[in-house]
C-alpha cells in the first residue's frame, strides 16, 4: 500500500510542479504589464491579506487547485481497495466509513489551496501574482488551464519513459568507462 501512495504522491507532485512553474513562466511572458520594479516577495509572516487573496486567486485560476481535488478520490479508492483486499470481511463497514468521512475529506483540497497560496505569496510579489492571475483570466490563460490535464498527462508519461531511458543509458556509460579502467560491473 505504501508503494501505491508513494506513486500517487510522486506523480501528483510532478504534475503540480510542472503546472506551477510552466504556468508562471507563461504568465510572466504574457502579462500585459510588468510588475513594479524592485517589488520583492513578502518575507514569511508579513503577508498582507490582499497579497494572500491574490495568491489564492492564482492557485485557483491557474488550475493548480484542480490537482488537489483529484487526489482525494484517488486516496479514498486506494484505501478502499487496499483494505478490502487485505481484510475483505471489512468491506461493508469500510464502505460506510468512507462514505461518512467524505464530507471531511472533501475539505482537504481547500486546505492545500491555502498552503499553496501562502507559498506563492512568500515567493512572488503581489504585482507579479496579479500579473499571473491576469494571464490566467485571459482567453489564452483559460485555454492553457483547460489543456493542462492532457498536457501534464503526456509530460508525466514522457518523463517516465525518459527517466527509464536515461537510467539505462547512464549505467551503460558508467560500465563502459569503468571497463576502460579494468573493472567489470
Amino acid at each position: 500500500m505504501q508503494s501505491v501512495f508513494r506513486s500517487i504522491r510522486l506523480t501528483t507532485a510532478c504534475a503540480i510542479f510542472i503546472a506551477a512553474f510552466a504556468g508562471l513562466a507563461t504568465a510572466q511572458k504574457s502579462a500585459p504589464q510588468a510588475a513594479a520594479p524592485g517589488a520583492a516577495p513578502a518575507p514569511a509572516g508579513v503577508i498582507k491579506p490582499s497579497h494572500l487573496a491574490a495568491a489564492r486567486a492564482l492557485v485557483l485560476s491557474s488550475g493548480m487547485a484542480r490537482s488537489f481535488t483529484v487526489i482525494i478520490p484517488q486516496f479514498v479508492d486506494q484505501i478502499g481497495a487496499s483494505l478490502s483486499q487485505t481484510r475483505p470481511e471489512l468491506s461493508q463497514d469500510l464502505k460506510e466509513v468512507l462514505t461518512n468521512l467524505q464530507p471531511e475529506f472533501d475539505r482537504l483540497p481547500d486546505q492545500m489551496t491555502g498552503f499553496a497560496a501562502q507559498i506563492f505569496a512568500q515567493h512572488l510579489s503581489e504585482p507579479d501574482i496579479n500579473a499571473a492571475v491576469a494571464f490566467f483570466s485571459s482567453a489564452a490563460g483559460k485555454n492553457y488551464v483547460a489543456s493542462q490535464p492532457a498536457v501534464l498527462s503526456d509530460i508525466v508519461t514522457a518523463m517516465q519513459g525518459w527517466q527509464g531511458k536515461i537510467s539505462t543509458d547512464m549505467m551503460t556509460r558508467v560500465r563502459e568507462e569503468m571497463k576502460k579502467k579494468g573493472h567489470d560491473i
